[in-house]
């Protein structure tokens, strides 16, 4: 009866969300008891100093909570600074202001948005001090209009009770159990170097390495925004921040030295396949770069010894005909010599950290000194986040003086923070809307408290005990990724609820006022963003693109400097870290946009800087109609023509590489300022046109030859062409063949082979063909 044996069960659950299931780790109640310890302890003290709103002081302390204790140090040295800074500017403007509401809201609204502007244009965590000392100002200058004469007294409230707040998160983050950067800086360090590795193995096998590519610019940037809390952590890390930053910068300079490698690769598969003497140094690579400091210091000879094999004199000779494939090399081995330098240094550094980190004296280094912003501005849309800003409260302002409503101060203080806390998304508005959602959902545990619980409050110890059950769950979930975005906005719900009681006003019409009045200003908040600010993921990434062509024209038309063009890689790479997301949301593909080649416009602007930096040393290669024939093409790109390079763009870069030829033997190696130039000509070449067939160059005659030196009557040979030809006593020579003809002047240059037979380009008096 297999019925009746058979085991019966209850039917499957339906599985709970997340957040009703916590499990929290270990870290994240660690992370919850001291932000209640230093919470508690911060109201502790300010009630202790008598300060009139010690509930503003637990708020800091939860606010500037980090699970990282330099993160905790720097953010609440930043979040002084603003507070001071707003402060300080509410008590100068109110009381000027106070007999004229209109011209006070629009002072302090100015305020907000000019320093909202400052906050967006310096996207490190420094920004948060600007961001502070604009919306501190609403938040003590508005309410403070129906009693200006205590302004003063409100702001040294104020900013006290903020300190006493951070110097309680500080001593308890730093004191107990802290936690240090040095797991999260040292990973992010050795990741960032593994990808390049991983990279340059992909590379020498002839892998796709895209994947590699963006994650080192997403990890350069992501170390660049965590370094800036270094010099305040907790550990020996803060006296390797030099190092640290240094290290960047290296890595940085890598990307563009891999990327033309992997450019160089290509084009050499493309003339006729990568020789073996090419594949073999490759291969040495890959263990070289795993080699520890002192290692690969010892080894660096014989492999730049084997790089320097792929232009010497033996290869020279072998490829003189094949002038195509000996710039090829030349501009292989110069990238490969940079790598080799460039990964040396980052070893070092990397020992040195190490060092720093047992507390042994760190080895002075060199580092490069950069000259301009190291991340992408954009001054337009800080300008434009900064109106939307000023609008937003203006209407709660307006609002506020037409009806005369009590709590319309609140609104305008919402409006300014919620303006400000989400300014850097490209739309705010869901996220305004998810905080203002669960803000709601707050209010009825903020009314228990205030209304309930906290008048039962006789001491510290019952206060404690009212909120350590609330406080302390929600506080395991901000320390949890995944769930910050519900609950911090839960908590400070609940937290701002409780500066009623400060404030003498702990009934239920002042509550329901008061919750009116900040929920009207969020929703003010998202309208006018919605409206005037939010854009899409699209329309950003085109705007981070055309920033990027608006450098290159300025890298083209500007002589710059080795620091100036070092600046500008890091920008590039940062920019590709903001354009992957933004192209992902847009479905893969956004018009105008490289999406297959990622630092396509990064390498065009390392050639761009090498260039510039030889251009004084090679007059006889005029580079100024090639860089302004550049410079004319990616305006029109700006101006939103995206048409391919011209072939008159082509036909210039093939000028100046014919001439860089034309000026230097074939067997003599190139001089130090003309090989960077060749590297970086090569490089615009296959960057700008990677389809084009192989240039026609001409070489100039070997002074050795017996039939080719100045005022000889000789032959000019024609690239697989019979090349009868004849000279003057000036060395002047012409010559015809099947698919080319060519004349010289005293240097005498003769035609090189091209694929497909293309024909010769024509150039000036001074070597035609």
């Amino acid at each position: 009866m297999p019925a009746l044996t058979a085991r019966w069960s209850w039917p499957a659950l339906p599985a709970l969300p997340a957040f009703l299931r916590p499990g929290f780790t270990r870290a994240e109640w660690l992370f919850s008891v001291k932000a209640f310890a230093a919470a508690m302890l911060a109201v502790f003290l300010a009630s202790w100093a008598g300060q009139p709103r010690p509930f503003w002081a637990l708020m800091t302390a939860y606010i500037v909570a980090h699970p990282m204790a330099g993160a905790v140090r720097s953010k609440g040295l930043f979040r002084f600074v603003g507070t001071l800074i707003g402060s300080a500017a509410a008590v100068l403007m109110v009381p000027r202001f106070a007999n004229a509401p209109e011209l006070l809201s629009l002072a302090l609204a100015l305020w907000v948005a000019g320093c909202l502007c400052l906050s967006l244009r310096d996207r490190t965590p420094r920004a948060y001090a600007f961001m502070l000392a604009g919306y501190t100002a609403a938040l003590i200058g508005f309410p403070a209009v129906d009693t200006p004469l205590g302004i003063f007294d409100t702001a040294v409230a104020r900013v006290e009770e903020i300190g006493l707040g951070i110097l309680s998160a500080t001593l308890v983050h730093s004191l107990v159990l802290p936690n240090s950067l040095a797991a999260s800086v040292l990973g992010l360090l050795d990741r960032t170097l593994a990808d390049t590795r991983a990279w340059l193995t992909d590379i020498a096998a002839r892998r796709d390495g895209g994947a590699d590519r963006r994650r080192v610019a997403g990890d350069i940037t992501q170390l660049r925004l965590l370094s800036i809390h270094i010099p305040f952590d907790t550990s020996h890390l803060r006296w390797t921040a030099d190092a640290v930053h240094a290290m960047q910068d290296r890595v940085a300079a890598l990307t563009p030295l891999l990327a033309g490698v992997e450019d160089r690769l290509r084009a050499l598969e493309a003339h006729g396949g990568i020789p073996d003497d090419v594949r073999a140094l490759l291969a040495r690579f890959g263990p070289w770069l795993s080699l520890p400091a002192d290692q690969a210091q010892a080894a660096l000879p014989e492999l730049r010894a084997e790089v320097a094999s792929l232009t010497g004199e033996a290869r020279r000779r072998q490829l003189a005909d094949d002038p195509w494939a000996r710039l090829l090399r030349v501009a292989l081995a110069e990238r490969l010599d940079e790598l080799l330098d460039g990964w040396l240094h980052c070893v070092h550094l990397r020992a040195d950290i190490d060092q720093g980190l047992g507390g042994a004296p760190m080895t002075a280094r060199p580092a490069p000194v950069l000259s301009g912003p190291k991340l992408h501005r954009d001054m337009g849309m800080a300008l434009w986040s900064g109106a939307a800003a000023l609008i937003a409260i203006l209407v709660c302002c307006a609002f506020w003086i037409v009806t005369g409503w009590p709590m319309g101060s609140a609104a305008a203080m919402m409006a300014a923070i919620f303006c400000c806390f989400f300014a850097a998304m490209d739309d705010p508005v869901p996220a305004i809307n998810g905080f203002l959602t669960w803000t709601v959902w707050s209010m009825p545990v903020g009314a228990l408290y205030v209304l309930v619980l906290l008048p039962l409050v006789r001491d510290m110890w019952t206060l404690m005990a009212v909120c350590a059950p609330v406080f302390l769950i929600l506080g395991a979930y901000v320390g949890r990724p995944s769930t910050v975005g519900a609950a911090l906005p839960f908590l400070f719900g609940v937290m701002g609820t409780l500066a009623m009681h400060d404030t003498a006003q702990a009934d239920l019409t002042s509550f329901l006022n008061s919750m009116l009045g900040q929920l009207a200003g969020v929703f003010v908040a998202a309208r006018v963003t919605r409206l005037m600010r939010s854009v899409g993921a699209d329309w950003s990434a085109r705007r981070i693109q055309r920033a990027t062509w608006r450098e290159l024209i300025d890298l083209a038309r500007l002589p710059r400097s080795a620091s100036r063009g070092q600046a500008y890689l890091l920008r590039m790479l940062d920019r590709i870290s903001l354009l992957a997301p933004r192209v992902a949301q847009s479905g893969g593909a956004v018009p105008g946009v490289p999406t297959d080649d990622a630092l396509h416009d990064l390498r065009v602007g390392a050639d761009l800087v090498a260039l510039q930096g030889v251009r004084a040393r090679l007059p006889a290669v005029p580079l100024r109609p090639l860089l302004d024939e550049l410079a004319a093409w990616l305006r029109r790109r700006i101006d939103g023509r995206l048409d391919a390079p011209p072939a008159a763009l082509l036909a210039r870069l093939d000028d100046a590489l014919n001439r860089l030829v034309a000026a230097y033997p074939p067997l003599a190696p190139l001089p130090p300022e003309a090989r960077p130039a060749a590297s970086a000509l090569l490089g615009l070449r296959r960057n700008l046109f990677p389809d084009a067939l192989s240039a026609r160059l001409f070489i100039a005659a070997d002074s050795s030859d017996d039939d080719m030196h100045p005022g000889h009557v000789g032959t000019v040979d024609a690239s697989d062409g019979d090349g009868d030809g004849d000279g003057d006593g000036n060395g002047n020579g012409n010559g015809d063949g099947d698919d080319g003809t060519g004349t010289g002047d005293g240097n005498h240059v003769r035609a090189a082979p091209s694929e497909g037979g293309a024909p010769p380009f024509s150039l000036n008096a001074e070597t035609r063909a």
